[in-house]
C-alpha cells in the first residue's frame, strides 16, 4: 500500500488522526516534526531559534525523501512541509495525500495552550494563522483529498479517510 500523508495547518488534527488510522489499519505511524526533534536532540523551537527556518525546512525535505522510499506508512507532515514543490511532488507520487482543514478560530482554540509552535509566538496569533493559511492554501489544495475537521471528531475523520482508501 502506498503511504498515507496527512498535510494541513497545525492544529487540524494530523497527528491525532494519523495515530488512529495507524492503529485501525495496523500500520506504522510517523510524525515528521517529532522525528526531526528526536534526530536533532532538541525541540523545533530551538532549531528555529539557533539554526533558522531554512535549516529546519531542509531537515524536513531530507526526512521526506527517506520516508518516501518506504510503504505502508501513515505520515503526519509538519504544516509547512507541503509548501516546497519538490516535497509536494514526492508526497503525491509516493502516497495518497489528505489535506485536513479547520476554521481559523478552531485552530487557535486547539493550539493556543502550546508554546512549541515557533511560527505563532507573535503578538496576534489569530492573524498569523490567517496569513500562513492563505500563503499555504495553494499547496494544501493540491492534495488528493480534503477533509474539514472543524465539526467532526478525530475518529470520524479517520473513518472518512479509511472509507476513501477502501473506495
Amino acid at each position: 500500500m502506498k503511504n498515507i500523508y496527512l498535510v494541513g495547518f497545525m492544529g487540524v488534527g494530523k497527528t491525532v488522526v494519523g495515530k488512529i488510522i495507524a492503529d485501525k489499519l495496523k500500520l506504522k505511524f510517523i510524525e515528521t516534526d517529532g522525528t526531526i526533534e528526536k534526530e536533532e536532540g532538541c525541540p523545533i523551537t530551538e532549531i528555529f531559534a539557533t539554526k533558522g527556518e531554512q535549516h529546519f525546512r531542509q531537515l524536513e525535505s531530507n526526512l521526506l525523501k527517506k520516508i518516501s522510499k518506504e510503504t505502508n506508512l501513515i505520515v503526519s507532515c509538519g504544516g509547512g512541509l507541503v509548501c516546497n514543490k519538490e516535497n509536494l511532488r514526492i508526497l503525491k507520487e509516493t502516497g495518497t495525500v489528505f489535506n485536513l482543514t479547520a476554521e481559523t478560530k478552531t485552530i487557535y482554540e486547539r493550539i493556543k495552550k502550546y508554546s512549541h509552535r515557533p511560527l505563532l509566538n507573535v503578538e496576534d496569533p489569530v492573524a498569523k494563522i490567517d496569513e500562513l493559511m492563505q500563503k499555504r492554501s495553494p499547496y494544501y489544495k493540491q492534495a488528493h483529498h480534503t477533509i474539514d475537521t472543524t465539526k467532526i471528531s478525530p475518529d470520524e475523520v479517520s473513518d472518512k479517510i479509511i472509507d476513501i482508501l477502501n473506495g
